[in-house]
């Protein structure tokens, strides 16, 4: 199978294609780093491949897209210009076996954001089990290492006084890329109020859900519904034997394409969180995983 990373330079682009050299029957296509902006050259390379990654903005992905002519190529896209698109499959198949069908029986896949990852695999199943209604207004905050900022924000940490810096809330206009998705892909009528934090750590990620709901009877509810998930597990409820004095540790998953879910709480309370790698299950792992399904279909 012949693979082609366009935005191979940045952060999920190279993480995909260290990842992606460690896989059997996979050819990866390098395009001459002196002509990786160049329209023709790189339309030629979008439709000799079999499978094209985007690893680029927004813009940039959209215009990848306009270039391809082969109706064969398959697009797995990283950016957030396809995750709410009606004809692109939302490269989450943990979330249902409708997620699961979509992505293999479509040549459009988005891979989702770090946050909305985490986000999604909370409140999608309680959306579903009619735990959370559609017209509530929820909260999230997110812990998430440096890389997910690309090399703009790994640049900046570089700096030691930057670097010593506490955690930093930061999309204080409560307006981040990732909520069109979260909002959509749970069937939300209202978008959550979205509160990432950047840390010093270059990944990891915790993505923490507070609900006025019972936390015993959520654990249940999640253990359940990802009983036969590969990737994603709900760990012992309140954490069991995973926390470190009482704390829970950012990095514990960093290289890996796994997601846990922890559910701490009481009768009244809950507080659901989702720990991953935003360089894995958050990024690049996810797309290697959406391409780990094709080739298994293809066999």
């Amino acid at each position: 199978m012949k693979i082609f990373i366009d935005g191979a330079e940045g952060t999920t682009g190279l993480q995909l294609n260290d990842r992606l050299s460690c896989l059997k029957n996979v050819n990866i296509l390098n395009i001459d780093n002196d002509l990786r902006k160049d329209t023709e050259e790189r339309a030629r390379f979008l439709n000799d491949a079999d499978v094209v990654f985007l690893c680029l903005p927004d813009d940039a992905a959209r215009e990848a897209v306009a270039l391809i002519e082969n109706p064969h190529t398959i697009i797995i896209d990283a950016s957030t210009a396809h995750r709410t698109h009606p004809d692109w499959a939302y490269g989450l198949p943990e979330l249902s076996d409708r997620h699961r069908d979509a992505i293999l029986n479509s040549k459009r896949i988005c891979v989702p954001g770090c946050h909305a990852s985490g986000f999604n695999a909370i409140v999608y199943p309680l959306v579903k089990g009619g735990f959370i209604n559609s017209e509530s207004i929820l909260t999230c905050t997110s812990l998430t290492g440096h890389t997910g900022g690309g090399k703009r924000l790994i640049s900046s940490y570089g700096n030691p006084i930057i670097a010593k810096k506490a955690a930093r809330p930061y999309a204080l206009t409560l307006q981040h890329k990732h909520l069109p998705e979260m909002q959509h892909i749970c069937g939300l009528q209202n978008p959550p109020i979205f509160l990432p934090i950047v840390t010093s750590v270059q990944q990891g990620m915790l993505v923490s859900i507070p609900l006025s709901l019972n936390a015993a009877a959520i654990w249940g509810y999640l253990i359940n519904y990802y009983a036969k998930a590969e990737n994603i597990s709900v760990v012992p409820f309140g954490g069991k034997g995973l926390l470190d004095d009482g704390f829970l540790d950012i990095e514990t998953l960093n290289g890996t394409d796994k997601m846990e879910i922890f559910v701490f709480g009481h009768e009244k309370q809950t507080l659901a969180t989702a720990r991953l790698d935003n360089l894995g299950k958050g990024a690049a792992g996810a797309a290697v995983q959406i391409l780990k399904m094709l080739l298994e279909v293809k066999k």
